[in-house]
């Protein structure tokens, strides 16, 4: 088992790996990335929450991670259903999660490549969100984090993206969130949602 798993994470690596190849520079010349805290990614899993203002974001911070952290996301069920699209991010560790029902399928997924050691990239706002806009925060992240010990990593991602002009991602540091040592409530968990979403607040002051 140890073995097929490893192969597997092998074969996500390589395809991860060849689709940032050819995405990088075609987006580092648009979309130049200044990446600050790289020294905050720890070896090993985490839970990686990024604020969500752009349909790019998740590029930024998949280059802001770099070559030698390869992510696991989870996106739109919607985006996995686009021909050719859907199948290539799914052979580079993307996957959907059916956001309007219990996707049981998407937790069972997301826990098993905490567990295996992978990073997990997710937006714990689960939406896009606009400038003076409140959504309530998922508790995903929190969920994912208690239940098998990964820490969380709060990311900020500039949100005034600019053309041909280094945008900035800051990554902070990572850290366990606090709870009794049991299962969290549904309550606790939605403290832990809002306290790594103030910790991406945080890390974006002064950034615009």
């Amino acid at each position: 088992m140890k073995d097929e798993t490893e192969q597997s994470k092998q074969s996500l690596d390589r395809m991860y790996h060849l689709l940032y190849a050819i995405i990088w520079p075609f987006f580092n010349f648009f979309r130049p990335i200044r990446t600050v805290g790289r020294e905050h990614i720890p070896e090993g899993p985490a839970v990686i929450c990024p604020n969500h203002t752009t349909a790019g974001d998740p590029f930024y911070v998949v280059f802001a991670f770099g070559w030698r952290h390869p992510l696991r996301a989870m996106a739109k069920i919607q985006i996995m259903r686009v021909p050719v699209i859907g199948w290539l991010l799914s052979r580079a560790g993307v996957f959907g999660v059916d956001r309007g029902n219990a996707d049981m399928k998407a937790v069972r997924t997301a826990l098993k490549f905490l567990k295996d050691g992978d990073k997990l990239l997710m937006f714990p706002e689960g939406t896009r969100v606009h400038e003076g806009e409140n959504v309530e925060v998922k508790t995903g992240a929190a969920l994912f984090a208690t239940r098998t010990g990964a820490p969380l990593l709060p990311v900020y991602v500039q949100s005034r993206k600019k053309l041909f002009r280094r945008n900035v991602v800051v990554i902070g540091e990572p850290y366990h969130p606090h709870y009794e040592g049991r299962r969290p409530s549904a309550e606790e968990l939605q403290d832990i949602a809002h306290e790594v979403m103030e910790r991406v607040r945080l890390l974006g002051e002064g950034v615009e």
